[in-house]
């Protein structure tokens, strides 16, 4: 009778494990909103990390964390570091591509909750007087983000938070004085 439950146990275990093994082993999330506001304002809120406390919902899931800014004031080179709680996590991001009013490209490593790295995107479009932007997330899946991704899906986790950042960009871009 045990042999038969641990032939069972390993049987599912091996099934499990191949389902997880299929699972796709890169991951993308994207969301686009549209800003009334020339490129140039909505540029400047996504390519100066010291802009990013105003509309990041991360920033505001841990106002005590700790943050650094490094290397370039704006645009490549330019890093900000972070420490806090279970929701914020630790990690760091630094600007490796600014094209002006047009791309952002940022390296995003995780320390914790889980050791990751990842590639954000702000894509801009400008529409006459207004910006198309689309903030995205790539990156790969291991073993393990597979196996989680069973049972979270990272569309819905995180979509949601670049739905609320970018109505947040928004409002700040849509009140800034026009040049």
């Amino acid at each position: 009778m045990v042999i038969k439950g641990l032939i069972a146990l390993a049987a599912i275990v091996v099934v499990l494990a191949v389902i997880v093994a299929t699972r796709p082993s890169e991951f993308r999330v994207e969301r686009t909103a549209t800003i009334s506001a020339p490129a140039p304002v909505v540029f400047a809120q996504v390519n100066d990390f010291h802009q990013w406390d105003a509309w990041s919902p991360y920033a505001k899931r841990d106002p005590a964390m700790t943050k650094r800014f490094e290397g370039a004031p704006a645009g490549v080179g330019a890093i900000y570091t972070w420490s806090g709680n279970r929701e914020v996590g630790e990690g760091r991001t630094t600007i490796v591509e600014s094209r002006p009013n047009e791309l952002i490209r940022i390296k995003l490593e995780f320390v914790r909750p889980f050791a990751a790295t990842s590639t954000a995107e702000f894509t801009l479009r400008p529409e006459g007087d207004r910006t198309a932007v689309t903030w995205s997330l790539a990156g790969r899946n291991g073993f393990t983000a597979k196996a989680m991704g069973l049972v979270i899906d990272m569309d819905r986790m995180i979509g949601g938070d670049f739905e609320t950042g970018l109505a947040q960009m928004k409002v700040i871009a849509e009140a800034a004085p026009r040049r």
